[in-house]
């Protein structure tokens, strides 16, 4: 069983960075595909960047050149880091993680809620204009 565990949200105004941690209990971060979603209020989750076992990322068209996504396998911690954040960015954001790839191959990996079988709780996420 892979726990994972979030925090670092809160409330921030528009510009400003956060960064969200998502650390793995007990089980090593670089042997998991994992990404960070967002659900924004009356919304579906939307993915917001993956990263696959060997820490290649993904981001999204809608945050690229503001997120970066990032695995310190040392202390199994998948990390977020957000900046010039915009009141768009507000959410709930979920880290997810998956032992291995869904279909079987790390190609493409991470940008479906599917694919992952673990769930944080959630951080939120509130930026003010």
């Amino acid at each position: 069983q892979v726990q994972l565990v979030e925090s670092g949200g809160g409330s921030v105004q528009t510009g400003g960075p956060l960064r969200l941690p998502c650390v793995v209990p007990g089980y090593p971060a670089n042997s998991l595909g994992m990404g960070w979603f967002r659900q924004a209020p009356g919304k579906e989750r939307e993915p917001a960047a993956p990263v696959d076992h060997d820490g290649r990322a993904t981001i999204t068209d809608s945050v690229k050149g503001r997120f970066t996504i990032f695995k310190d396998n040392g202390r199994n911690t998948l990390y977020l880091q957000m900046n010039k954040l915009k009141p768009e960015n507000t959410g709930m954001y979920y880290c997810a993680a998956a032992p291995r790839p869904y279909g079987g191959s790390w190609s493409h990996f991470g940008l479906v809620e599917y694919e992952y079988d673990y769930w944080g709780q959630g951080t939120q996420v509130t930026v003010s204009s």
